[in-house]
């Protein structure tokens, strides 16, 4: 009797020798780096699902806790970091709260991404009061005193409201005693397979600090072909039966026909008249280029947005399949570790929420890079 077929495994060029979420347990990261002791000790305000945090864990930091108003990033953040999750509003959050967290004995680094959507481009009218979060992060910052703060977020933020809300966070800490620095990184320069560019602010009251320089140049940036090309390949609306997460969107007759005659790196401006759609054809929706169309495989993809699950939402599709992006394969473009949990065993798996938590997360390769620079700076001031 023939065996049966071997299902194919879950893996990734990207991240080499990882599969997928059911092989053997590896050994959880030590709380130690290169044999030291831990770096610090480290509170994540608006941790999400955990990718800031889980850079910090992997260049051998302590975290400590993480906090976020959203009570379903508390399985992936705790199961994967390592840390106790707190849910909160930091608008009502207090700094002896967050003091208490910090590991005694070791230097404290304060954390944080503020809710990025107030500052987004899509965000025409600047209505979303979440941005007066960036001011509570300043407060919590004076209340605490940490020894270094990362704070990241979109680009817009430095011209957000002509720049008075990030010149008074900048304002708050320099009051305070702290040494800044901040530039707008692009992802793929640290390891990331995504175009995404990020403001990286990075502060002390120990001397001066800045982010470590790129560390891939731009004919080494990692493809989309390196993330997810080894990953099974799935149908429309497929679910593979190893990883829940691997899973894409059911498209209409009409999408599948419109994903059929899209090209790699094009957009609906490709197709037969017959599959535009309507809202594209008019003079308002014709210089929305970048949705309905397939990434490329030999560049990076495009940044991923919380809902790069929809074909129509981007440039979502992928290179090959007839179908847009699997969750895993988000999250792998956000340099999430293939075997990162975001849900409970049998947990229901939604796309608009594991959208939300892969979308807006910190990418885990530029955490490290932040992390590297954090580790760095305190082995030169700290002693």
């Amino acid at each position: 009797m023939r065996d049966a077929p071997r299902k194919p495994r879950l893996t990734s060029r990207f991240y080499p020798g990882i599969h997928d979420q059911n092989s053997p347990e590896r050994e959880p990261p030590p709380d130690d780096h290169d044999g030291c002791q831990p770096s610090a000790s480290v509170v994540d305000i608006f941790c999400g699902a955990g990718g800031l945090s889980h850079g910090f864990l992997m260049e051998g930091f302590r975290v400590a806790a993480g906090i976020d108003i959203d009570g379903e990033c508390q399985f992936p953040f705790e199961q994967n970091n390592q840390a106790r999750f707190i849910q909160g509003d930091l608008a009502s959050l207090r700094g002896s709260h967050v003091s208490a967290l910090f590991t005694p004995d070791l230097p404290q680094v304060l954390v944080g991404c503020a809710p990025c959507q107030p500052f987004s481009t899509y965000n025409h009218k600047n209505t979303d009061p979440q941005w007066k979060l960036l001011a509570a992060f300043g407060r919590i910052v004076s209340e605490t005193r940490p020894h270094v703060v990362s704070m990241e977020n979109v680009p817009r933020l430095t011209k957000f409201r002509g720049g008075q809300v990030f010149h008074a966070f900048l304002h708050t800490l320099r009051r305070d005693g702290y040494r800044i620095h901040w530039q707008i990184a692009f992802a793929p320069d640290y390891g990331v397979p995504q175009r995404r560019s990020r403001l990286v602010l990075l502060a002390s009251r120990l001397g001066q600090i800045e982010l470590e320089p790129p560390t891939y140049p731009p004919e080494s940036y990692p493809t989309v072909r390196d993330a997810i090309s080894q990953l099974p390949a799935l149908a429309a609306g497929e679910i593979h039966a190893d990883d829940p997460l691997h899973r894409c969107s059911r498209l209409s007759s009409l999408n599948l026909a419109r994903i059929r005659a899209a090209k790699a790196g094009g957009s609906w401006r490709d197709w037969d008249d017959s599959l535009i759609a309507d809202c594209h054809k008019a003079a308002t929706g014709r210089t929305y280029g970048s949705v309905y169309g397939r990434m490329e495989w030999e560049s990076p993809a495009p940044t991923i947005t919380t809902q790069f699950y929809g074909f129509g939402n981007g440039r979502f599709g992928h290179p090959e399949q007839d179908r847009a992006l699997s969750l895993r394969e988000g999250s792998i473009l956000q340099s999430f570790p293939p075997q990162y949990r975001f849900t409970a065993p049998g947990e229901r798996i939604r796309f608009k929420t594991l959208g939300r938590m892969i979308g807006n997360a910190v990418p885990v390769r530029l955490a490290t890079a932040i992390a590297r620079s954090v580790r760095q700076h305190l082995a030169e001031h700290a002693a």
